[in-house]
């Protein structure tokens, strides 16, 4: 049997060089790492804080040979919550990379579309910023975005950034203003996708909520899209990243390992992948 590398059983402890709060329950973490991760788009890590837990939190920036790790952190529980009181000079515990991500090649002169709901936007950063620092490697890109409120929002800036690339698209939405300024669309993700051009070609990418699936997937069928065009990433039920606690086994696969990027046309016969 092959050794495992003890690297992604050991966290390295690695130093956070900025820390902002992107909402009132996300907090942006960028950190200063040893050596370069290499990770793919996709790709998630361990983090830790030594005494409280350990977590899988999605990579948000792109791959590359440099030092930086970005994460995106949602208060949600005791470890996370002690995350968002972390800033820049502290110290936290990385393990990994771990998972299946996208392969860049795949995505060579194609169009993209990219559909997020929520903090799904967060792990898809890490496949949109590639795409655009080639651009000319691909084909038209379009990104759907949605978000309960404009307080909601993640990567405003960046998003509107985005936008202003050649033969690239941002849609924005929200479910509802709340009465706050908003320059954005209102209504769900699955709206703009009638009035789209969507070539059979076309790579589709989804990251959100469970419920935001299902609909998403009925809208790119009646467009025509097959089902091994459309990719989901499970951002669920990872618990050790190595693939041995079974916590996120969907059937014969595991969420931690297979995925947590999974082609539709693998996991559609599975009822629990998507629900």
């Amino acid at each position: 049997m092959k050794a495992m590398d003890p690297r992604i059983l050991t966290p390295a402890m690695v130093r956070i060089v900025e820390a902002t709060d992107m909402t009132a329950h996300e907090r942006f973490f960028r950190l200063r790492l040893p050596r370069p991760l290499r990770h793919a788009p996709g790709q998630f890590v361990m983090a830790s804080i030594p005494g409280i837990g350990e977590a899988p939190i999605s990579i948000c920036c792109g791959p590359g040979d440099h030092d930086r790790l970005e994460l995106l952190v949602r208060s949600a529980g005791s470890l996370t919550m002690a995350m968002q009181q972390l800033g820049a000079g502290d110290q936290m515990g990385i393990r990994g990379p771990f998972g299946t991500g996208f392969d860049l090649a795949e995505f060579e002169g194609c169009d993209v579309l990219i559909v997020a709901g929520g903090l799904g936007l967060a792990p898809l950063r890490s496949l949109i910023e590639p795409l655009l620092a080639e651009r000319n490697r691909f084909g038209r890109i379009t990104i759907i975005s949605g978000c309960r409120t404009p307080a909601d929002e993640l990567f405003r800036d960046e998003m509107r950034a985005w936008g202003r690339a050649p033969g690239t698209r941002v849609i924005r939405l929200v479910n509802d203003t709340a009465h706050l300024p908003w320059d954005g669309e209102v209504g769900l993700v699955t709206a703009p996708i009638a009035g789209l051009d969507i070539p059979p070609a076309t790579l589709a990418v989804l990251c959100g909520p469970p419920v935001m699936y299902k609909f998403v997937i009925m809208e790119l069928a009646a467009r025509g899209l097959a089902h091994d065009r459309i990719f989901i990433d499970l951002e669920r039920r990872m618990r050790c990243g190595i693939g041995k606690c079974g916590h996120c086994q969907i059937n014969h696969l595991t969420c931690c390992q297979d995925g947590p990027v999974f082609r539709l046309s693998a996991v559609e016969a599975l009822p629990e992948a998507l629900a």
